[in-house]
């Protein structure tokens, strides 16, 4: 998987479509993100009386799958996708954006 956590990424399928947001937690085993603001989904909770924590509606972030999300390029603002190159410098493995060939950190 080639997203990581702290990247800003763009959904490019479903019913947040065109919503960009931060990658908050990456889920590898089973290919999907969750990004801050989308997919928010209303979740019902009981009242619990040994933790004094009061029932009510609350807002969750659920994950989305990987393959609707693409990260934005920092030069051109839109989605792009990544790629991995060896650096000659440092001979390591580093993710470049396909469109303007951006090193990612």
């Amino acid at each position: 998987m080639k997203i990581k956590k702290g990247d800003n990424v763009i959904v490019i399928a479903g019913k947040d479509k065109g919503k960009t947001g931060k990658v908050v937690r990456a889920l590898p085993e089973i290919n999907k993100v969750i990004v801050e603001g989308v997919n928010v989904h209303k979740r019902h909770l009981k009242a619990k009386t040994n933790t004094k924590q009061g029932g009510g509606i609350v807002d969750i972030t659920a994950p989305i799958h990987v393959s609707n999300v693409q990260i934005v390029d920092p030069k051109t603002g839109k989605g792009t996708r990544v790629g991995v190159t060896i650096d000659v410098n440092k001979n390591t493995r580093v993710r470049v954006t396909k469109k303007s060939g951006t090193i990612l950190k």
